[in-house]
Parts: C-alpha cells; structure tokens; sequence
C-alpha cells in the first residue's frame, strides 16, 4: 500500500509493514478531539514540544488500511521500536498538511 502525495498521505514503516497515513479531515477531527487543537500541536512541534502521545496519536488517527488486528498499544510500541527519526519523515507531512491543507 503506498502513499498518494497529491492526497496528502505519508507512509510510515512499523515492524516491517508499510502503513499509509491519510489526514483526512475525520481523522483531523478525531485527533483533535483527543489532542486539542491542531494548529497548538503544529506549534508545539515547530518548538521541539511535541510529545510522544502526541505523535503516535496524530499518527494512529491517520492510519489508513491497517492491519486487521493492529491495536493501538501495539501501533505506539512498534513506533518507539522503530526509532522516532524514521518516523520523523510521516509526521513532517501529516503537519504540515495541517497547515497547508490539500
């Protein structure tokens, strides 16, 4: 499953399965509603503040076509085992289309 750029998706690599991240606007909505407002999360990103809760919830909102199966423990420990700067790449894009939109 790859990522459609045009679409704003990222691909992200956990445990050796690609996951395709889509910020589509209910899954915006529902990050939101767990992280608070998005435009804050950017901001504390830009800042170096963003949390790990806070990446792999933005993130697991996003996910598009996982796995059957995949809970969300698993997502968050599968992103800590894969290093946070080889995901560092998929959250760059699910940000800044926060910003720029589609």
């Amino acid at each position: 499953m790859s990522a459609n750029a045009a679409r704003g998706e990222a691909e992200l690599v956990l445990g050796g399965q690609t996951l395709r991240l889509r910020p589509s606007f209910a899954a915006l909505v529902a990050a939101e509603a767990e992280l608070g407002p998005l435009f804050a999360l950017v901001e504390r990103a830009a800042a170096g503040g963003l949390t790990l809760a806070e990446m792999a919830g933005l993130m697991w909102h996003c996910r598009d076509g996982a796995p059957a199966g995949l809970t969300r423990e698993a997502f968050s420990e599968a992103l800590v085992a894969g290093g946070l700067a080889a995901a560092t790449p998929a959250l760059r894009v699910l940000l800044g289309q926060v910003l720029a939109g589609r």
